[in-house]
């Protein structure tokens, strides 16, 4: 089971915006869906240990 976190910067500043599952809806946030976001980061998680991370592009 994959799981994809989903992590807002700004500045020095970053918060876990979304867990879960469902990888479309992971893949298809925006840093403007979010206030005072400047980049959004996904992190894919399988079996306890990150497979793969990457920045989301607008």
């Amino acid at each position: 089971m994959k799981i994809f976190v989903i992590l807002s910067f700004n500045g020095d500043e970053m918060e876990n915006v979304f867990v879960g599952e469902n990888e479309e809806k992971a893949l298809s946030l925006k840093p403007a869906d979010f206030e005072n976001c400047e980049a959004l980061f996904v992190e894919i998680w399988e079996d306890g240990e990150k497979t793969d991370d990457y920045r989301l592009e607008e």
